[in-house]
């Protein structure tokens, strides 16, 4: 009954982000944008409007707080972790997946660089932006092939977690069943028809 109330929960939380992606395509009439072959194009009003909006360079370096400033090298020094984190995970999956039977993220769907057409934005809000966009970004990918990783080789619910409920926990085995595990542990590594299903070709 608990294994079937929180496969429940995980399918509405699955709904929820099949409505928010829906109502967010909506706001393409509203704020007057439409996307033809892959590309955002504003109208020509939006566009003039957009452009009287955008803050000065100088002006928004003026009231920047001096701390803000300071820290940028701090924050920008995170990229290299990241780009590492990046590499790592794309090789290990590349690598690792194809033996295991797990098919693997798709790295194209967790990375969206749009925000620079958005004339609103100078261009060190354009750099920011777009960083920020890289740096989540990799660490949902990352997020999403640990937890294929950890449906394959420890598909076990933790006993007190409710932030480690990822998109595969609906598949994994609650905590102290060890007939379970001992009985399901196979079928449940190769449990990913549901990936299948989604995204017929793998690619990054």
């Amino acid at each position: 009954m608990e294994q079937d109330r929180l496969t429940q929960i995980l399918g509405q939380i699955q709904k929820l982000e099949a409505q928010i992606l829906e109502e967010l395509q909506q706001k393409e009439a509203e704020y007057g944008y439409k996307l033809h072959e892959k590309q955002i194009r504003f109208t020509k009003e939006i566009r003039l409007r957009h452009r009287q909006l955008k803050e000065k360079l100088y002006r928004y370096l003026f009231r920047s707080r001096f701390l803000v400033l300071l820290t940028t090298p701090v924050i920008y020094a995170c990229l290299i972790p990241i780009a590492l984190l990046d590499l790592v995970c794309t090789t290990y999956q590349w690598i690792c997946f194809p033996l295991y039977g797990i098919p693997k993220v798709r790295r194209s769907d967790y990375l969206a660089f749009d925000r620079h057409h958005l004339s609103y934005l100078n261009l060190i809000e354009k750099i920011n932006c777009e960083y920020c966009a890289y740096a989540n970004g990799i660490l949902h990918y990352a997020a999403e092939i640990a937890a294929r990783t950890e449906q394959y080789w420890c598909p076990i619910k933790h006993f007190r977690c409710v932030k480690c409920a990822h998109k595969r926990y609906k598949n994994f085995l609650n905590f102290g069943d060890g007939e379970g595990y001992v009985r399901e542990l196979e079928g449940i590594r190769q449990k990913f028809k549901d990936l299948h299903e989604a995204v017929p070709t793998e690619k990054t």
